[in-house]
């Protein structure tokens, strides 16, 4: 009976991956994403995935993927143009209710979708928080040197703020501007300033076993430092704090109401 209750109350689900050159496990991360949101129950999902100017062949196995499985949607940018602005795309085309953010190199797995949707409610966002980081030395201390300044600057948000897992109202996503690693702080912030819950949840991590990530590079860094005074400066010459977000709408008309089974 409480499972049956969990999953009339669960909202219809926004998958969003960005992907750039993940071509040896976007195929296995899009099929096991389908298979765990068509276990949840959940009204309707879509599965949102963007190549941003992929080099290799993510674009063309994503495609087919697509064509077997008429949940996924491809979104796909001609040049890279950074995990924020992939991102925002995939926000901005979501239909259903809430957004599920994962990245797509398979670090995490999609069927922990669940430990978020324990904690949802249409003004809450739920922040994954990686249990025992399976991240190289130098990408956990760029992360930490990196965020105890976002906290300096704009106050508490979450405990691991670009842990890429999480599960918030698709409104929210809606407007953002970074084009890059910021992009994740900015949602917190807006998050805080429409009046939303944010609450931190332990989820898995993995140690990333194919691709090379790219959020160490030298010009990842600088350009989130560079958005990072943007940002800052933006929000001293704001105005009054966002209004609440609204109560996160029925699924739109086109999202997966009867997901197709994985081959």
């Amino acid at each position: 009976m409480p499972a049956q209750r969990a999953r009339r109350h669960a909202p219809s689900v926004s998958a969003v991956l960005p992907a750039y050159n993940e071509e040896a496990v976007i195929t296995e991360t899009l099929r096991r994403t389908h298979a765990a949101l068509a276990e949840l129950g959940a009204p309707a999902f879509e599965i949102i995935v963007v190549d941003d100017g992929s080099t290799d062949s993510t674009r063309r196995r994503c495609d087919e993927v697509a064509a077997a499985l008429p949940a996924v949607r491809v979104l796909s940018h001609p040049t890279n143009r950074g995990y924020g602005a992939a991102l925002r795309s995939g926000f901005e085309a979501a239909r259903c209710d809430a957004i599920f953010l994962m990245d797509s190199d398979g670090q995490f797995d999609p069927a922990d979708i669940r430990l978020l949707l324990a904690q949802w409610t249409p003004r809450t966002v739920v922040c994954g928080c990686r249990a025992n980081r399976r991240d190289p030395l130098i990408r956990r201390l760029n992360h930490r040197v990196f965020f105890r300044l976002v906290a300096a600057l704009f106050g508490p948000t979450a405990k691991d703020v670009n842990c890429a897992f999480k599960l918030f109202p698709r409104g929210l996503g809606q407007g953002l501007r970074a084009d890059g690693a910021l992009v994740s702080t900015e949602l917190l912030i807006e998050a805080r300033a429409r009046g939303l819950r944010i609450v931190d949840t332990p989820v898995p991590h993995y140690p990333r076993l194919t691709g090379k990530p790219t959020g160490a590079r030298p010009s990842v860094v600088l350009h989130a430092f560079a958005e990072l005074w943007s940002l800052r400066r933006r929000l001293r010459h704001a105005g009054p704090p966002a209004r609440p977000a609204p109560l996160a709408p029925k699924a739109a008309r086109g999202a997966a109401t009867h997901p197709a089974k994985t081959a």
